[in-house]
């Protein structure tokens, strides 16, 4: 089995290398060393967060099942980490703008770090304000860090398409090298050394407390527009105000959230599919595999959307089709099996 995940790896990882490699350098553009300098220091602090993030995620739902707690209970678990990001996500960034984009990734650091030592705990309600406690810091790492970018490059005043070099190569690494390394590391220190499930989130800690010690020493605070700020029921109105103006606003909304629903589902039950009898799996190799192929996913997709044809939905359809019938085939082969 070891030799067939070497060999599925090995195979994604060289056509994402040949992809990558056979990008064109015509469209570089040319910036300066202060720039240079801003963008590296991000990227090596997103790097450093998205690394604390993706650390965790293979081994949740297993550190779960080793202390003993059955499928509805992690169910239950997983279930506060997903409301909690969804309630506090509706706030986090307003407050942000408030209290300042330094401040809020600083408590990012803290909350994620407050939840990862939770996981030494096998008590259900500690590990339910571990839970918790991760939901928020997942809203703080999609709202904080970006605004932080976009406000701190306009306030030195750097070019305007300098902005999407940092995203670019912000996403390229923390949701892709970083997550695929993360998932090789995190297979590394609970099957090689054998340190157990929760080795994963203390290294985690680890990766946040650096980040978090660079934000500090280097990074300014800023806020956002006080002219622009607007209590919680205010945005709440003119989003549905802007979903009733517009049907096809309404229509992507809907189809971004039933995508995300079955993430979530995926993320809650990939662990169990692949152990139904509790069989031991390299859960961090499973992951960077699975990385590995979203990264592939998104150097396909770049070069489809750098023409004008075909269109955008035209493949989309084949897409939700294709991971539509991937996702039943657990279902599929559990019939067969029985």
């Amino acid at each position: 089995m070891e030799i067939f995940y070497f060999v599925v790896f090995g195979g994604l990882a060289a056509i994402v290398a040949g992809l990558e490699l056979s990008k064109s350098n015509k469209d570089r553009i040319n910036t300066s060393p202060a720039f240079n300098s801003f963008k590296n220091n991000y990227l090596l602090v997103y790097s450093l967060m998205m690394a604390g993030d993706w650390l965790q995620g293979p081994y949740v739902y297993y550190l779960y099942s080793t202390y003993g707690f059955g499928k509805g209970e992690i169910g239950q678990l997983f279930i506060a980490g997903f409301g909690s990001s969804m309630l506090f996500g509706t706030i986090v960034g307003s407050l942000a703008d408030k209290q300042g984009r330094k401040r809020a990734s600083i408590t990012y650091c803290i909350t994620y770090i407050l939840s990862c030592i939770t996981k030494h705990s096998p008590q259900y309600k500690v590990l339910m304000v571990g839970r918790v406690l991760g939901g928020i810091a997942t809203s703080l790492l999609f709202s904080a860090f970006e605004s932080w970018l976009v406000a701190e490059h306009n306030k030195r005043g750097f070019e305007q398409q300098w902005l999407s070099l940092t995203f670019s190569k912000a996403i390229f690494l923390g949701n892709g090298l970083v997550a695929i390394i993360a998932g090789l590391f995190g297979n590394f220190l609970v099957d090689s050394l054998a340190l157990g499930p929760v080795a994963p989130f203390d290294a985690a800690a680890c990766f946040l407390a650096i980040g978090m010690a660079v934000i500090i020493s280097s990074w300014s605070e800023n806020y956002g527009d006080p002219s622009e700020n607007k209590d919680l029921l205010t945005q709440f109105k003119n989003a549905a105000s802007a979903i009733a103006s517009d049907e096809k606003i309404a229509l992507l909304g809907a189809i971004q959230s039933l995508f995300e629903g079955s993430m979530y589902t995926f993320v809650f039950l990939w662990t169990p599919a692949l152990s139904p009898n509790e069989e031991d799996i390299p859960h961090g190799f499973i992951f960077a595999t699975f990385m590995l192929a979203s990264m592939l996913g998104s150097s396909i997709a770049s070069r489809l959307l750098a023409h004008s044809s075909p269109k955008v939905e035209s493949y989309m359809q084949i897409v939700f089709v294709i991971s539509s019938a991937a996702l039943m085939l657990p279902v599929v082969t559990s019939f067969l099996v029985a």
